[in-house]
């Protein structure tokens, strides 16, 4: 056998080798999605009574452009929260388990109306043309407050992984909202992203592909996409939940922070030692972690 053809043989026995563990990690990585998913559905508390539920409103012409609504038995100037899901800017759903139940569990009893946004994802939609989606969202929910007996004036925008990272960039440029129609809401939650600093992410080495795939390989739609960038001294509150158990979040949120503050900008860092999972799932359930949350969004709706 020649060098050449010692050589060949080493390189495919190496790509099978590698395909059978990919194969293994995949489908670990599978076992360990449904066991995530299962988790939340056993966690999830139920609707409260007499809980009115609007399915599928759309906000465009794209199937994708749909929320749902869940209002309170007895609603009557009902401030507003608004939920945007994650999933890497390229899967997820509205009402996937954890989006919606135990935070409708503690709000809605508070006499809060909550409403669950879906929006474009990629390939079809980059994070800009999403966080546009975001913005005609809320425009509608505003527009449409009224006839829910809610206050479209007292909004809160959150939003949980990618999700988190739309509503953090659309508060730091509110501009964006008022060119989709909305007004800008109170302030915004977002849950445990690590992309509040685009620009940093895309220049480490070393960063999880999903990034490449979601914001490319242009330096100029980085800084576009980048909420730490947009921050500006009329940037909305924020508070930032984020992961103890993860190396990047905590990080990127106090450094969001710093920023804010130079800026004048109300920005409170919320560290939790949850999975980035559990923060989205167990907000809501009862815990001092959903106290935190709550103290915030009363203090800028007034409820």
């Amino acid at each position: 056998m020649t060098v050449h053809r010692v050589r060949l043989a080493r390189v495919v026995v190496a790509s099978l080798l590698s395909l059978a563990a990919f194969a293994v990690y995949a489908g670990g990585l599978r076992e360990r999605i449904a066991a995530h998913r299962q988790a939340a559905e056993a966690a999830q508390a139920p609707l409260p009574p007499g809980t009115r539920v609007l399915r599928d409103l759309p906000y465009g012409d794209d199937p994708r452009q749909r929320f749902d609504v869940y209002l309170p038995a007895a609603a009557h100037d009902a401030p507003l929260i608004v939920f945007v899901h994650g999933g890497a800017w390229a899967i997820g759903d509205k009402d996937n388990p954890g989006v919606v139940a135990n935070k409708a569990a503690y709000w809605l009893p508070k006499g809060y109306a909550f409403v669950s946004v879906n929006y474009r994802m990629l390939p079809e939609a980059e994070p800009l043309t999403q966080a546009d989606d975001v913005a005609h969202a809320l425009a509608a929910v505003q527009r449409l407050a009224p006839e829910w007996k809610a206050d479209a004036a007292r909004v809160v925008l959150m939003g949980h992984s990618a999700g988190a990272h739309l509503v953090a960039l659309l508060g730091a440029d509110p501009a964006r909202l008022t060119a989709a129609g909305a007004r800008p809401p109170r302030g915004i939650v977002a849950l445990d992203s690590a992309a509040m600093n685009v620009v940093q992410i895309m220049q480490f080495p070393r960063h999880f592909g999903f990034y490449d795939r979601a914001f490319g390989s242009d330096p100029a739609y980085w800084t576009a996409a980048s909420p730490y960038h947009a921050l500006t001294a009329a940037s909305l509150p924020l508070q930032a939940v984020c992961s103890t158990q993860r190396a990047d979040s905590c990080p990127q949120a106090r450094a969001f922070a710093g920023k804010a503050r130079e800026l004048g900008v109300r920005v409170d860092v919320q560290p939790e030692d949850l999975t980035h999972a559990q923060i989205n799932h167990e907000l809501g359930a009862p815990s001092a972690y959903t106290d935190a949350v709550g103290r915030f969004v009363a203090s800028l709706v007034g409820r």
